[in-house]
């Protein structure tokens, strides 16, 4: 491969002539040391640890899902506290995850750290920083990838030599530093992206509340609303067709097609094939994912197709029902508190006997229809917010590769 002027061939590929081919290990004052081994519990009153899902963003982050509590409380003069600046490296993970590096920058004494991460401390903060940008990045995830070591039904692992040998690009202390400010300004617009979204959405909520129990009611409306049960005014397209009879081009939606939590998008599909059971959908209906309910999987159908039976595509019976307040339900968290009601121990599915007994609250087709559209607007833009998170999520990693690897030089 031609090398260009100002660049050199190294391990860790073409870099420029300034930056040296180092290896962690250089760079260390202590570690890789592997975390605590005891064991925590949901009661436990012990030291507080880290869970592995804290650094699984490749961000540090520390709340009540994150963080447990050991069963005994260490010592004080015990290596495994953390202290402010020091990396965290997933030892032990899926593939994809294997080698995940976030920073704690908490105070010193606060936190312990579990066995499934190893702890590395650098003689200079600025290194620490780089190692955890380049650790995330492609070539990083790179190595990770083909020094994790696995068998058949166990996790990759990492080693400490392994981390301690591995080899990254080192440009000169200032150039860090200024890669380094460069990407915190790409996290800190990430971050008030995100902050937005959230708001967002709280808000959406907010009014979903307001307006779907008639706290709040729109100009121009008013008079008393229906009390109905669910299966009066809903229920399931119950046509069942085989996937290898529809017609060429079909659309399937399995329910890792839906986004869960309460996203309402639908992530992918796929031509229609092979011999299993579906349920055909047409647009406009609602498709509801009836497998572990609190998932949240839910989608206003754009297109004609066909779906998991594991997914119910839910229609107005009539006309005092509109398709896209029927979208509307069963967002609600009474609708799915509802459909968790289930049958099965392992893979808890709804049970329509129960949902079609819930009451809900229904205002005239022309009323539904305005809370729809007022609604609707706030999911625009959000759905155009998440967009510009992404974009701009994308261009970040985009300018990791080029920092990280000095194909493009900051001024």
């Amino acid at each position: 491969m031609e090398v260009k002027p100002g660049y050199k061939q190294t391990e860790v590929g073409v870099i420029p002539e300034e930056w040296a081919a180092g290896r962690v290990s250089s760079l260390l004052s202590s570690g890789p040391k592997n975390g605590y081994s005891g064991r925590s519990g949901k009661y436990a009153r012990g030291t507080p640890t880290l869970s592995l899902s804290a650094t699984t963003s490749g961000q540090m982050v520390l709340n009540e899902e994150t963080v447990k509590h050991l069963e005994e409380t260490l010592e004080e003069q015990s290596d495994i506290w953390l202290k402010t600046g020091d990396v965290l490296v997933q030892r032990s993970n899926t593939l994809d995850l294997v080698g995940t590096t976030a920073i704690y920058e908490g105070p010193c004494g606060a936190y312990a750290y579990p066995d499934l991460m190893m702890r590395m401390r650098f003689r200079a903060p600025e290194t620490a920083h780089w190692f955890w940008r380049y650790a995330n990045s492609a070539g990083g995830r790179r190595y990770f990838g083909s020094v994790a070591a696995g068998s058949t039904g166990t996790m990759p692992k990492l080693s400490g030599e392994k981390l301690r040998s591995m080899p990254l690009p080192l440009p000169p202390l200032l150039e860090q530093r200024a890669i380094a400010a460069a990407l915190s300004d790409a996290d800190a617009l990430l971050g008030g992206l995100d902050r937005l979204i959230a708001k967002k959405r709280d808000l959406k909520q907010a009014a979903m509340q307001q307006l779907l129990t008639g706290q709040t009611r729109l100009p121009g409306f008013s008079g008393a609303w229906s009390e109905l049960e669910f299966g009066e005014i809903a229920s399931i397209r119950n046509a069942k067709v085989v996937a290898s009879s529809v017609p060429s081009g079909t659309q399937c939606v399995e329910l890792e097609s839906i986004g869960g939590e309460g996203s309402g998008r639908l992530l992918m599909s796929t031509d229609a094939t092979g011999m299993s059971s579906k349920y055909s959908f047409k647009k406009g209906d609602v498709l509801f994912g009836r497998l572990r309910a609190y998932l949240r999987k839910y989608w206003l159908a754009t297109f004609d197709g066909i779906c998991s039976t594991e997914i119910w595509p839910l229609i107005a019976r009539d006309s005092r029902l509109c398709g896209a307040f029927l979208h509307l339900l069963v967002q609600t968290d009474d609708f799915v508190n509802a459909a968790g009601v289930s049958y099965g121990t392992h893979m808890p599915r709804s049970d329509w006997t129960v949902l079609k007994k819930l009451v809900v609250r229904l205002p005239p087709a022309p009323e539904q229809a305005a809370i729809a559209s007022v609604l609707s607007d706030m999911d625009a833009e959000l759905v155009a917010l998440e967009a510009r998170r992404d974009k701009t999520r994308d261009l970040k990693q985009a300018m990791m590769q080029e920092l990280l690897t000095g194909r493009t030089r900051l001024v």
